[in-house]
């Protein structure tokens, strides 16, 4: 699969970041991630490896116990299964998101909560 631009397959929403899968088999999912300004991945720890590269904007990313504030294109964050995970958006930001194995619904459980209480970490 060839995608000529993943900046023209992201999309965006008032209340919440979007993801669009590019390509998923039952070892790894691709993402393309659109967040507004404000707009967050609440950290979390779900049983995945992470890779997350910024190609558009500006936001904050926390990996593990580090954390790289005004993280613009090129800046890419890896975290190992288990491991914390988030980023929130500084302006209006793409990322293209690779986790192996794709998420299951309880690795989810702990995003929903931050949603729930309007946290981010």
């Amino acid at each position: 699969m060839i995608i000529p631009s993943i900046k023209d397959k992201a999309i965006f929403a008032a209340d919440k970041f979007q993801a669009v899968t590019l390509a998923q088999t039952p070892r790894s999912k691709t993402m393309v991630v659109g967040l507004e300004a404000g707009q967050a991945i609440p950290v979390h720890h779900p049983k995945s490896d992470l890779t997350l590269l910024v190609i558009e904007g500006q936001a904050t990313l926390v990996g593990e116990d580090q954390e790289f504030q005004h993280a613009g294109p090129g800046a890419m964050l890896y975290a190992e299964a288990g491991k914390a995970r988030g980023i929130k958006a500084d302006q209006r930001t793409v990322a293209v998101v690779v986790v192996s194995p794709p998420p299951t619904p309880e690795d989810h459980k702990e995003l929903a909560e931050h949603f729930k209480r309007g946290t981010w970490r």
